[in-house]
């Protein structure tokens, strides 16, 4: 039995390696994440999947977001495409650090 729990706890360890979140990692409905790291958040998405594309009205608390890198939301792998706004606020406000705005991404899988 000792041998099987081994055997089970090597194939989880490699699927966490291969950059696969394990299985009981919960992800949040709102937000965006990068080598399984919350980056970001995200308000009034609207997936269009004939289009195949994602539309966020904002993406807010993303500074760690990193734009030229795949991301995940729910479970699609997109690439932001195109931002109509950026601005950085001050980290006082209701949504810290940078915050994009009319945000389409492209849906990768």
């Amino acid at each position: 039995m000792s041998n099987e729990k081994s055997v089970n706890s090597s194939a989880a360890q490699s699927a966490t390696q291969a950059g696969q979140p394990p299985a009981s990692a919960a992800r949040e409905d709102d937000a965006i994440y990068q080598k399984d790291r919350l980056v970001a958040r995200v308000s009034e998405p609207e997936i269009d999947l004939s289009a195949g594309q994602i539309r966020f009205a904002e993406i807010y608390n993303s500074d760690e977001l990193i734009l030229a890198d795949e991301c995940e939301f729910r479970q699609h792998r997109i690439l932001v495409r195109k931002i109509v706004y950026a601005t950085k606020v001050e980290r006082s406000a209701a949504h810290k650090g940078r915050i994009l705005q009319g945000v389409t991404a492209q849906i990768i899988s």
